[in-house]
């Protein structure tokens, strides 16, 4: 009996021991990314004062290339495309991507800010950098953001990039089907959303942990974590605070209210995605535009037969990309797809351009 308790002991000794050896591991690792990331950010890392914020951005590249603007999704920063910079920039490109309100290193307004105040803000990062005119993309409501910016300024436009975002209105899905059947679907959204952002962390280390452990996409896209990881009002530590209540998503009501009533809504940034209106945006195109389509059960926006016939309405102008098979997150998983058809569209507009 004294040998199985001493074996047991034993046991339990190792355990404890590999316990503590991942434990260190992992504070190891988390201080050798955050020294890694915070020497990306010396090299890569800018801010400037616009009219509306102290804005975050990225470049790579010499800025005598080619320049192209990325504004990321709901819930990313500007670390979203640096999967792909590098393979840009050895075409020629000079990238730019920034961080928008309430993400990255980009911090809420105190004042009412729409998407149209993200295109000022692009705006006035181009005339910063004497930047006459920009292919200008973005993934999701990034996507928005850019088409804004056409809406706002079309004579700055080289060519458009749009990631399942910024093609079609949102809410266009949402008012085919009936309220109730909505109200389900918004509940149990919103639901994701609550516990999501409930989760709190006394450490960044704790927070980071949470988002890369056994998670093979955080961890692979571990600078995007460090980036969106912050501290809230109460001090503790969260992912991209205020972001539910900037965007209008702090309550089923107000999810429902965005899609039916936007003009009702206080929420000036989620009201203006909820407004914006593409098709009619773009009737006057005059610049290459690049759909980038998911179509599959696991994405959320299926809008394929919209975006087919506004390829439709501007045959010479639009390449539409359909990709099966594939959810929301595009360029990360079909990443070799995505760089492909994005050289090839920016190829054909730098060769537009030069004529």
């Amino acid at each position: 009996m004294k040998k199985v308790i001493s074996i047991l002991l034993l046991c339990l000794s190792v355990l404890s021991l590999t316990a503590q050896d991942k434990s260190i591991q992992d504070s190891l690792f988390f201080i050798k990314t955050k020294g890694e990331f915070l020497k990306f950010e010396q090299a890569h890392g800018h801010y400037i004062q616009t009219n509306n914020v102290k804005m975050h951005y990225l470049t790579w590249g010499k800025p005598t290339g080619t320049p192209i603007v990325w504004a990321h999704g709901t819930g990313s920063d500007a670390y979203e495309l640096l999967g792909f910079a590098d393979s840009l920039v050895k075409q020629g490109y000079f990238v730019i991507s920034i961080d928008y309100y309430g993400h990255g290193f980009t911090p809420i307004p105190d004042k009412d800010v729409s998407l149209y105040h993200v295109a000022d803000d692009i705006k006035f990062l181009l005339d910063d950098l004497k930047i006459k005119k920009a292919v200008i993309g973005g993934w999701s409501r990034g996507g928005s953001v850019a088409t804004a910016f056409y809406d706002s300024y079309p004579d700055r436009v080289l060519g458009i990039i749009l990631e399942d975002g910024g093609s079609v209105a949102w809410a266009s899905n949402d008012h085919k089907e009936s309220m109730d059947s909505f109200t389900v679907k918004m509940t149990n959204m919103f639901t994701e959303y609550e516990a999501f952002q409930k989760l709190t962390f006394e450490s960044e280390f704790k927070a980071s942990k949470q988002w890369v452990e056994g998670d093979a996409y955080n961890q692979k896209h571990i600078f995007q974590i460090l980036a969106s990881v912050k501290k809230n009002a109460a001090g503790k530590w969260v992912f991209n605070p205020g972001l539910m209540e900037l965007c209008g998503v702090n309550s089923v009501e107000e999810l429902l209210t965005l899609t039916y009533r936007p003009f009702a809504s206080d929420k000036l940034f989620g009201a203006s995605s909820s407004l914006l209106f593409p098709k009619v945006i773009y009737r006057n195109l005059d610049v290459p535009l690049l759909i980038l389509d998911p179509v599959s059960d696991k994405d959320q926006f299926v809008f394929e037969e919209e975006n087919a016939k506004l390829q439709k309405a501007h045959p010479d102008l639009i390449t539409h990309k359909v990709y099966k098979e594939t959810s929301h997150a595009l360029k990360y998983e079909r990443s070799d797809e995505f760089l492909k058809d994005v050289i090839s569209f920016l190829a054909m507009v730098k060769k537009l351009n030069n004529k």
